[in-house]
């Protein structure tokens, strides 16, 4: 029982990490198409997100941008050795909504809620990997308000609270052992809710040259009472008191950021921008899980992750080409946080390129039209999980508890976007 859960949160927390396999970019129509840049972008409300400081150096009194993407995720894996083969096609919709307004000259606050993590993966039924994972699905809302300081025209500082609510459903097979047939467990945690903040800083270098920095803190999604259900049991299954329903607890980390950029906008159609940002995955060393069932005191399991942390380098360009008309694109690297011996079919992650671009239609000085695309390839790889230990197998003495999952992993992400975005 304890192995059971253990591997099965494991699972949960490394979904909401990752929305399903893909930890994607996507907060914002005109950052997105440059590159998903954005920390020294003083475009529209998007600023709320990428840096609060610049919400004081946006010209109009109040801003709006809204916006929402289709994200289709891909991965096919294939184990040569044995000729298996398994595939999951999925469907996201994050969204976004941001809106400032200017108190006065110094002062501007800000609003913005946003989806960083929605999307579900189902596998093939009964693929190989069924005992690690079936499906996921995963939803999740943050809300951030913002207030911004600027001192004199150069400078600006700004930040907030960040409240989170999510929700996950988790399913996997109970063990590969063909005895169990197709038992699975049902893992769901809903109303998941935590704080953390964001707080940044804009600095105008010159006219043309803007500097900024960006902090988001760790977030701690502590669930509680989490459901565990066991289905399509057969009579082995019935038997074995382990696989009875049950609740859980855990704490999920979702790591702290830094990002910092620059912007340069040698005059007025031109703007160029790069984005540095290290995500703190090495908090990930291990997740407890306290687990509540028919034994007369609690189950505490400790697991371990050993991610590592990664950077991810972002350059984007935007030129205005009519009074209309503003084009952008924009190219990512990104680096994964996963390591050797880690690599599990619900987080199938590897370092991987974005490719992005879009356009705006101005339709008059307060109201203009945002499309956006990401083309997202991940770097193939052949990589294995090698820390799977069966609930119902029991090693030899002196022979490691563990066995290995492993294969080739090819994965690809497409999203298309649109928004408004409206000021006046």
């Amino acid at each position: 029982m304890r192995k059971l859960f253990s591997l099965s949160l494991l699972t949960l927390a490394s979904a909401s990490m990752f929305a399903g396999g893909y930890r994607v970019s996507i907060q914002g129509q005109k950052q997105l198409a440059m590159g998903h840049t954005g920390v020294a972008v003083v475009n529209s409300a998007e600023v709320a997100f990428f840096n609060p400081a610049g919400m004081s150096f946006l010209d109009k009194k109040f801003n709006l941008s809204v916006g929402g993407n289709a994200l289709f995720a891909k991965t096919r894996y294939q184990d040569s050795q044995y000729n298996q083969t398994a595939g999951t096609d999925n469907l996201g919709t994050p969204f976004s909504l941001y809106a400032t307004y200017k108190i006065n000259d110094w002062v501007s606050a800000g609003l913005a809620v946003y989806t960083p993590y929605g999307s579900s993966v189902e596998w093939d039924k009964g693929w190989k990997g069924a005992h690690l994972v079936n499906s996921i699905d995963l939803q999740a809302i943050f809300v951030q308000p913002t207030i911004s300081f600027k001192i004199e025209d150069i400078f600006s500082i700004g930040g907030g609270p960040i409240y989170a609510n999510g929700s996950v459903n988790f399913n996997r097979n109970i063990t590969p052992n063909p005895l169990l047939g197709s038992t699975n467990v049902d893992l769901e945690a809903k109303s998941i809710t935590a704080w953390g903040y964001n707080v940044g800083m804009m600095f105008k270098l010159t006219n043309e040259v803007t500097l900024g920095m960006d902090y988001r803190s760790e977030i701690i999604m502590e669930a509680r009472g989490g459901s565990a259900n066991y289905q399509d049991k057969n009579a082995i299954a019935s038997l074995n008191p382990a696989f009875t329903d049950g609740t859980f607890d855990a704490d999920l980390p979702l790591p702290a950021e830094l990002t910092a950029g620059l912007s340069y906008r040698p005059n007025d159609k031109w703007l160029f921008a790069f984005d540095y940002n290290f995500t703190k995955w090495s908090v990930y060393k291990n997740l407890d899980i306290t687990i509540n069932n028919q034994n007369p005191t609690p189950v505490f399991s400790e697991n371990k992750r050993d991610y590592k942390d990664a950077s991810t380098y972002r350059f984007g360009a935007q030129y205005k080409a009519t009074n209309k008309f503003t084009v952008r694109g924009g190219y990512y690297i990104d680096e994964s946080p996963v390591q050797d011996g880690y690599f599990a079919p619900e987080t199938p992650r590897n370092d991987s390129k974005g490719y992005t671009g879009g356009l705006t239609y101005q339709v008059n000085d307060k109201l203009g039209f945002d499309v956006s695309f990401l083309y997202l390839h991940f770097d193939e790889i052949d990589n294995s999980y090698d820390y799977y230990n069966d609930p119902l197998t029991s090693p030899p003495p002196g022979q490691s508890p563990y066995s290995s999952f492993g294969g080739t992993y090819k994965s690809t992400v497409f999203s298309p976007g649109i928004g408004i975005t409206y000021g006046f």
